[in-house]
């Protein structure tokens, strides 16, 4: 067993040692081909970033992970290198036996097989940061059991440090939208999903507040089957948003996933302050009920109630033109250093992803009159915001950002032909600060949810 232990030992070491080296091959890669373009050496963005994914895409892991959430964020990168990151997809090569086994008596003991009836050896997915084994308990009850990869802690450290040291040599080329908030930002909320027991809060979080809402199942957590590598959880039943959405889905099943998507996200976040910041399309099932089922809690920010105001403030600021209105919710974002000219650029971009919710009719969510009309208005705000010196946006942006983007782009897929502006109207009726406040802290005293690392 001993020998067994030792050559674990020795794999997990050189595949330690692989992935700096070959994340170090990344980044170096970006570095030195954007440095050539400073000094006026062209390079092909388009084939070099292709090169890259299939660096990322056989390293796996929490470089990839990193990958696919700046793929989200307007900027951070070049398009060419956003558009090929956000191909990857989030299927680790899965632990043997042998190491889960010995991972899962790290976390509940020697003894740990008695508390199940059955486990399954084979994983049933995996992941960037973990892989997930389906068991039995011995009253009936079906599981999935979420087990973290081993010494993630150490490699999430190397790999952020390599994405810092890419985002600093970026935006020395182009500084339109400085990300130093957004960099802290990334980093907090990945050590955030490193611990299972946070993510355990979570979904009693989300059960709490979406327990009105019967058009979305949330699972229960196993609490004395958690650690802080460990996460067990009631197994869901129901098809992938990726196998469903295929052209013999009527327009009815379409609308209603995309209302329960919507409602799913934005009763917590404007009734509660809370954001679920990974609208992926393999974090949820559709049941024999037509139900969402929501499986990933990882990536949660919960945000004071003026910031909430704030976004509510900018949507009512472009729908009535009120630019004093606009300044106002910039600011109470926490937008740094926000000019007239910086304010007139940013409001473009703003109009755009608010429209659905200020036109008061049934449409798509993005303009069926030219499907890239979004890719032609960033790149002119792009360029704007870099002539006009730039613009920091707030760490607290970042997660609402990319789950706008994200549902978006889900909406988009289903083709939904809804009334957003009604749906929208029908959650922020009534809205309150200081009511939204009281809501949040009762709702995150009966989930037990930690603080949030800073």
């Amino acid at each position: 067993m001993a020998q067994n232990n030792d050559n674990i030992d020795k794999t997990s070491l050189f595949d330690g040692m692989k992935r700096v080296m070959n994340s170090t091959r990344a980044v170096g890669g970006i570095a030195a081909r954007l440095a050539g373009e400073k000094i006026g050496i062209p390079i092909n963005k388009t084939a070099h970033a292709e090169e890259l994914k299939n660096i990322l895409g056989d390293l796996k892991g929490p470089m990839m992970k990193i990958a696919q959430l700046i793929s989200t964020i307007p900027n951070i990168l070049p398009d060419e290198y956003s558009d090929e990151l956000a191909q990857l997809q989030s299927n680790a090569p899965p632990m043997g036996w042998s190491f889960v086994r010995r991972r899962m008596k790290s976390e509940l003991g020697s003894n740990w097989e008695c508390s199940f009836a059955e486990f399954s050896h084979e994983a049933i997915a995996a992941a960037s940061l973990g892989q997930v084994h389906k068991a039995k308990l011995h009253n009936g009850r079906i599981v999935a059991c979420k087990l973290q990869y081993p010494d993630m802690q150490s490699t999430v450290e190397s790999d952020l440090k390599q994405l810092r040291l890419l985002v600093s040599l970026y935006h020395r080329i182009d500084n339109a939208i400085k990300q130093d908030e957004v960099y802290k930002e990334l980093v907090t909320r990945l050590q955030e999903e490193l611990d299972y027991k946070r993510e355990a809060a979570n979904i009693r979080l989300f059960s709490y507040m979406l327990k009105e809402d019967p058009s979305t199942i949330v699972p229960n957590v196993i609490e004395n089957l958690t650690t802080d590598r460990l996460l067990t959880m009631d197994w869901v039943d129901g098809i992938s948003l990726r196998n469903l959405i295929t052209p013999e889905l009527n327009q009815d099943r379409r609308n209603d996933i995309a209302r329960a998507l919507f409602m799913a996200w934005y009763i917590p976040f404007y009734s509660f302050g809370v954001i679920h910041g990974d609208p992926h399309m393999g974090n949820f099932l559709i049941n024999n009920n037509n139900q969402l089922c929501l499986l990933d809690f990882g990536s949660i920010r919960i945000f004071q109630g003026k910031f909430i105001k704030g976004v509510i403030d900018l949507c009512r600021a472009i729908e009535t033109k009120n630019d004093d209105l606009a300044y106002q919710a910039y600011t109470t974002w926490g937008f740094k250093n926000i000019t007239k000219e910086t304010m007139k650029i940013l409001n473009e971009w703003a109009s755009f992803l608010y429209a659905p919710l200020t036109q008061d009719k049934v449409r798509t969510i993005q303009d069926e009159s030219d499907p890239d009309l979004g890719r032609k208005l960033a790149n002119k705000v792009h360029k704007g915001l870099q002539k006009a010196g730039g613009v920091m946006p707030p760490r607290e942006f970042v997660l609402v950002d990319r789950s706008a983007i994200g549902l978006g782009s889900l909406f988009t897929r289903l083709n939904a032909k809804i009334n957003w502006h009604r749906l929208f109207q029908e959650i922020i009726t009534d809205f309150d600060v200081d009511k939204l406040n009281q809501k949040q802290a009762k709702a995150i005293e009966i989930a037990h949810v930690p603080p949030p690392l800073e």
